[in-house]
């Protein structure tokens, strides 16, 4: 499972964002997630409370903003969100189709005291 990874490297940049700036603690950590991400919220989130235990992000809340999948079609120019299990031009019905967004996953910004 890959989210134990990508957990440990959230938390990482968590502390390590956290102590540049004197925290005590970290209440909350925004993340952008696109939906071609491959990460399961729901182990995301059981992974970080075990792999936070005794550290300054100890019960920090994780707080997901999905980043939808759009698309330019590269025959018609077109350019928009599409359904990522049925990917094709909103507009020519192509399928010559260029990824915009999805892929993303990042930390965005973090809430501590």
């Amino acid at each position: 499972m890959h989210e134990m990874a990508v957990t440990q490297s959230v938390l990482n940049i968590a502390l390590t964002e956290g102590k540049k700036a004197g925290a005590r603690r970290i209440r909350e950590i925004r993340i952008r997630m696109g939906a071609y991400s491959d990460v399961v919220p729901s182990v995301l989130r059981e992974y970080f409370r075990i792999a936070a235990a005794g550290t300054i992000a100890e019960g920090a809340e994780i707080v997901l903003t999905r980043v939808p999948v759009t698309m330019r079609c590269r025959s018609c120019g077109w350019q928009g969100e599409v359904d990522k299990f049925h990917i094709a031009c909103g507009d020519c019905g192509g399928t010559d189709l260029q990824l915009l967004t999805g892929r993303e996953f990042l930390v965005e910004s973090l809430e501590a005291e």
